[in-house]
């Protein structure tokens, strides 16, 4: 465990970061759903290098700092129910050993988070519309939305991983101290 100092300043620097990639979601839209990706690898690395405990409370502030300050309410909206936390979370998905059970937790934690970023979108922020572009799409649109976000979050699972594995061998070891 490192000093409390070291602990804050990687905090608020991972913060910075990513409220940083949460800013230019605003600035470029079209990236609105690249960026909240982005800012949640950011969070791995506190849950690496401090514990996952201090990675839940960088979450929280990025989360609340975002939806202040950033342009895209959506985009920050995305970063706090879909993509921030999960990496946090993974540590304690992946010590389940049975594969299938693994995987089961993973979708279910994403698929319950997504039908919440649903319902909080239309509903308390009054985006309508959403449902009206569901329209155009028929009454299945909701189902196809969830199995493509199904499959986004299958490649950042994936990219997850592997940016664990680079992290772990390639840029650790350049980060700590020679003693």
């Amino acid at each position: 465990m490192r000093d409390i100092s070291y602990r804050v300043a990687l905090g608020g620097i991972v913060s910075a970061l990513c409220l940083s990639a949460m800013f230019f979601a605003g600035i470029m839209p079209a990236l609105y759903l690249l960026l909240p990706m982005i800012a949640g690898v950011l969070m791995m690395i506190i849950a690496v290098e401090v514990n996952t405990g201090w990675a839940m409370l960088t979450y929280i502030a990025v989360g609340l700092l975002s939806m202040f300050i950033t342009f895209d309410k959506e985009a920050a909206l995305i970063f706090i129910m879909l993509f921030g936390h999960y990496p946090v979370l993974r540590f304690y998905i992946d010590r389940i050993q049975a594969r299938f059970l693994r995987n089961t937790v993973k979708f279910l934690i994403f698929n319950i988070c997504a039908v919440a970023y649903f319902y909080v979108t239309v509903y308390i922020f009054g985006l309508d519309q959403m449902l009206d572009e569901f329209g155009e799409i028929g009454k299945y649109g909701g189902y196809i939305m969830l199995a493509l976000g199904n499959v986004i979050f299958v490649l950042y699972d994936m990219n997850l991983d592997l940016c664990y594995k680079i992290y772990k061998v390639k840029l650790m070891p350049k980060f700590r101290r020679k003693r």
